[in-house]
């Protein structure tokens, strides 16, 4: 049973109607380029601090961190194909930096402390340019101590366009998240405790789509919705019920995919993981239909509502395609991939998960691991808690080669696990083939959960292998694998 409290999602009267409730779900538009010169688009983000209304009156405006004076950061959003400059200055009073989750760039802009860069110092700038070769949904947030810059509000959308998109009425994006508020509005200052480290994470109490609680999203009868739902929470999953309505899944993690109705229903997405889905509003004119996030069973709470207003739009679903054209990904040859075992051990309870699946993976078995967790490292990767970002290979893997890493969750708790610079297919769970084979960058594995995933290493450089439950991140889930 999850720990986490019930969001206190405020049902107030701010909004005056369905055009209000729309506005207020709507990211601005992409902001002004400072250049655009031989195939460049150039960008500006300023990491600071600022105030952002989370929550409606009569509670105050929070302090957060921000990009650009806002939560979320602006908008980037360019074509497949173009080149991105973005300049970040650091307006904080500590290092910081810049990562791009989920995009295949060179590894010295992945934007990993000491790792790839050396960290964006206070008053400093640091450049990043690279190519945006896949279309899809991605973000940007930093590495630098991510569990709280992260936790405080720096992160935003990173939408690269396909040349020819699916034909929809609308392109939105809600980046969800998460916060940790005390009475009078203001960010709870306990970041990396010693229970959120070892249990699921730094869980608020406060849900926001697009940085405000909100109430609803207007929308009309025959409208076609193509939604880009990112997950910015440092460790809340969500399970997202649309009732009344029927999602199809076009994309995950920003990589296309059949388009499927998700199972069960509910849209999935652990910290870090993106869907795009596509919405027929098939609802009366005038009627609501609530959006209920159900992934912890008995606390199930009201994310938002669709709106419809009075006037349709048409009367029925558009008959347009789907389908998204795929991205320039190699294809890993599962019958001469090499595989190597990988084993997520540590946190609480994590001493009787590893004798109920007889204590493999941990070197030294399970007293040692014990012993490690009295000394203060947490979680593991083959035995090895993580301190910092920098450390010897976990693995070394040859350029070009396929791979399949066969992952097994011993522990009592979530894992979404990511790797930076690839992409892999989700080949199987359990054992058992999966239906979509999608590609992805971040898997949502469950306690005791086994998954297989393939991929070719073709990107050269030390990349990093984490959970994206920041908190488990930063106390040692993190290895750093090599390709070379």
């Amino acid at each position: 049973m999850s720990r986490l409290q019930k969001p206190t999602l405020s049902r107030r009267a701010y909004l005056a109607g369905a055009g209000a409730g729309a506005a207020g779900l709507m990211l601005p538009p992409p902001f002004s380029r400072l250049a655009r010169a031989a195939g460049i688009r150039e960008f500006h983000l300023r990491a600071a601090r600022g105030l952002t209304r989370l929550v409606s009156e009569p509670y105050g405006e929070t302090s957060t961190w921000c990009y650009n004076g806002r939560v979320p950061g602006p908008e980037i959003r360019v074509r497949q194909g173009e080149r991105l400059r973005v300049v970040v200055e650091n307006g904080l009073d500590e290092e910081t930096t810049v990562h791009w989750h989920g995009v295949r760039l060179p590894n010295a802009m992945d934007g990993v402390p000491h790792l790839t860069q050396r960290p964006i110092g206070a008053g400093e700038t640091f450049t990043y340019e690279f190519d945006a070769i896949d279309a899809g949904t991605f973000w940007y947030h930093p590495h630098q101590r991510s569990f709280e810059q992260v936790g405080r509000g720096l992160y935003g959308p990173l939408i690269v366009e396909e040349p020819e998109p699916v034909r929809v009425y609308r392109d939105v994006t809600w980046i969800l998240d998460d916060w940790r508020l005390t009475k009078s509005s203001a960010i709870s200052d306990d970041f990396g405790n010693g229970h959120d480290i070892s249990h699921n994470g730094r869980v608020g109490n406060t849900v926001t789509v697009n940085g405000h609680v909100s109430d609803i999203f207007a929308v009309q009868q025959g409208e076609r919705i193509r939604l880009r739902l990112i997950n910015a929470a440092n460790a809340r999953i969500f399970g997202l019920d649309f009732q009344g309505h029927k999602p199809m899944v076009v994309a995950l993690d920003g990589q296309p995919v059949a388009p499927h109705a998700p199972d069960g229903g509910l849209v999935v997405l652990g910290p870090a993981m993106r869907a795009d889905v596509i919405l027929d509003m098939a609802g009366e004119p005038g009627s609501r239909a609530s959006v209920i996030d159900r992934f912890y069973q008995g606390l199930e709470y009201r994310l938002i509502d669709l709106a419809y207003d009075a006037t349709p739009l048409r009367d029925r679903a558009p008959d347009w395609p789907l389908a998204l054209p795929a991205n320039p990904l190699p294809e890993p040859d599962l019958g001469n991939a090499r595989r190597h075992e990988v084993v997520f051990n540590g946190g609480m309870m994590g001493g009787m998960v590893m004798a109920e699946m007889g204590g493999r993976g941990m070197t030294g078995g399970m007293g040692s691991m014990m012993g490690m967790m009295h000394s203060g490292k947490i979680w593991f990767i083959n035995g090895v808690a993580a301190e910092g970002h920098v450390m010897e290979p976990m693995l070394n893997l040859e350029r070009g080669r396929p791979y399949v890493l066969a992952m097994t969750n011993a522990t009592a708790w979530h894992h979404p696990i990511h790797l930076h610079g690839h992409s892999f297919r989700l080949v199987s769970r359990n054992g058992q083939s999966t239906t979509h084979r999608e590609w992805q960058d971040t898997v949502l594995m469950a306690p005791r959960e086994r998954v297989e995933i393939a991929f070719v290493a073709d990107n050269p450089g030390d990349w990093m292998f984490h959970c994206h439950i920041l908190e488990h991140q930063a106390a040692g889930m993190m290895g750093v694998i090599r390709v070379t």
